[in-house]
């Protein structure tokens, strides 16, 4: 399927144990374009990590992965880091500050990825289920490396967190402020449609496509970009949603909207907040 347009969805996780290349085949045949691929959590992949380099059997998946995507005509961008739920994983069995200083050594790896030109941005946050207050300083304090990394390097933040309102994205604008990384580099994923509030604040969203929140953020405006979260979770098929759901969505919306709004969410918006070229 050919549209004028490119259709890029900026959260997606691919794995070669469930659909894999297949999911890439169906975001596709339905006018998608370009995927910013997300690394999965370590222990998704079956690796127990005890120190920093145990990252770059995920990393390498992920590099790989995305390889194997462009040869398909898709274009994939990675996204490398350490998911933030990886705090609760490690504290079963290291000390918290080890814990921390691993996610910062694995932080400075994928850091080196972006610098070698193999990934165009990090993962961070902060986990999105309840923790004790010293595992939500922890992880502040790792997610403010991850900012200091990212505007040394000038590249994109994918931030996890928990869910927000106006209070939770000022708190996480501040702590971006104190390491002097650009505003617009950081990416809350999994965003309600607060393109507003973002906007304001200087950060970005990647709206999740879900029921009617693209067309709640259409009405605040397009400075936004859409993603699915898909997982390609072989126990959990077509969960958070599939990747079918931003081509048609897209192509459904620009009936109403026309397509001059959707060159800005999948072509403007990405190319600023990652730095690269989103061409068809």
């Amino acid at each position: 399927m050919t549209n004028n347009f490119p259709i890029t969805d900026e959260h997606m996780h691919i794995d070669p144990r469930a659909k894999g290349l297949k999911a890439v085949k169906e975001f596709q045949n339905n006018g998608g374009t370009h995927i910013f691929l997300v690394m999965k959590p370590s222990w998704t992949l079956g690796i127990k990590v005890t120190k920093p380099e145990d990252q770059i059997a995920v990393f390498e998946e992920t590099v790989d992965i995305s390889r194997q995507i462009n040869e398909t005509g898709v274009t994939s961008f990675t996204v490398l880091g350490v998911h933030p739920a990886e705090i609760t994983k490690l504290t079963e069995y290291m000390e918290l500050q080890k814990a921390v200083e691993t996610m910062k050594g694995g932080l400075d790896i994928a850091a080196d990825y972006v610098k070698r030109g193999l990934a165009v941005g990090l993962k961070s946050g902060r986990p999105h289920y309840p923790v004790s207050p010293e595992v939500w300083d922890a992880s502040n304090e790792v997610m403010e490396y991850a900012f200091t990394l990212a505007a040394d390097l000038d590249c994109a933040v994918q931030l996890h967190t928990e869910d927000v309102g106006e209070p939770e994205l000022i708190d996480i604008t501040e702590r971006a402020k104190k390491t002097g990384i650009k505003l617009h580099r950081v990416v809350k994923h999994y965003a309600p449609p607060l393109v507003d509030v973002c906007e304001r604040l200087g950060i970005f969203p990647g709206v999740l496509a879900g029921k009617d929140a693209i067309e709640e953020a259409l009405e605040q405006g397009t400075r936004f970009m859409m993603e699915t979260d898909y997982i390609d979770d072989p126990d959990r098929p077509g969960a958070v949603l599939g990747p079918k759901t931003i081509p048609r969505k897209t192509l459904k919306l620009v009936e109403k909207y026309g397509e001059e709004p959707f060159w800005k969410i999948h072509k403007e918006n990405p190319e600023k907040v990652y730095d690269v070229d989103i061409e068809l």
